[in-house]
């Protein structure tokens, strides 16, 4: 299994892009773009403001989650649909970090580990 908090080899992620502002499309459709985003080792993520799609929720999604980086078209597409999205484990901007069992959590939700 692909490590659910490294970005895929694949993908054409180039470390040190800026991601944020990039759109994001789910595997059915735009979602939203990108807010922030991380390339720590082991332990990267984004973080997608969703707008009026879901009340302006902000999501954390996983690196391992993204299958392609288009810094052309400042894009990047998830291998996610919006439903899974929209029902993932409620996103805290004061204490998402360093908060090793709202990791886990979204790490289990998205079918992989935490490490």
């Amino acid at each position: 299994m692909t490590d659910m908090w490294s970005y895929n080899p694949d993908a054409h992620y180039t470390p040190g892009t800026s991601l944020v502002g990039f759109k994001v499309e789910a595997s059915d459709g735009h979602i939203g773009k990108v807010d922030e985003a991380t390339e720590e080792v082991g332990a990267s993520y984004i973080v997608v403001d969703t707008g009026p799609w879901i009340f302006g929720k902000h999501v954390l999604i996983p690196a391992g989650t993204v299958v392609r980086v288009d810094v052309k078209e400042e894009k990047i597409s998830v291998n996610l649909t919006k439903d899974q999205i929209k029902d993932s484990p409620e996103y805290n901007k004061d204490t998402h970090r360093g908060d090793a069992a709202y990791r886990n959590q979204v790490g289990q939700y998205y079918g992989g580990d935490h490490n």
